[in-house]
């Protein structure tokens, strides 16, 4: 397995009723792997997006990018109802903050 296969954001959850655990990857959201013990299924999903990988690298097919490599600037736009925008520039006054401080507050709780 490469470095930036090991790069993918991978996670294990419970599968519901049947007391399996699924592993999963966040950049190969159709791949999924069902095993009886958790490190199985991340075990099972990280050889699954290995052999996937290998695959679409010999077809010469676009390999999605791992987010942990990706840049990120820190700004993106978020619209909101005015009546929420003017209560949050309200909290921002009363605190003595910008409302950017205010939002970047509450959305990273």
């Amino acid at each position: 397995m490469s470095l930036k296969n090991g790069r993918y954001t991978y996670r294990v959850t419970g599968s519901g009723d049947d007391s399996e655990y699924v592993g999963l990857c966040t950049e190969f959201p159709s791949l999924s792997w069902l095993a009886r013990t958790p490190e199985t299924a991340l075990k099972g999903i990280r050889k699954l997006v290995a052999d996937v990988v290998k695959d679409m690298s010999a077809s010469e097919e676009s390999i999605p990018e791992p987010i942990a490599g990706r840049f990120y600037s820190g700004k993106f736009m978020v619209r909101i109802p005015p009546d929420v925008h003017r209560k949050l520039a309200v909290q921002a006054a009363e605190s003595g903050v910008s409302l950017n401080r205010i939002a970047s507050s509450k959305l990273s709780q």
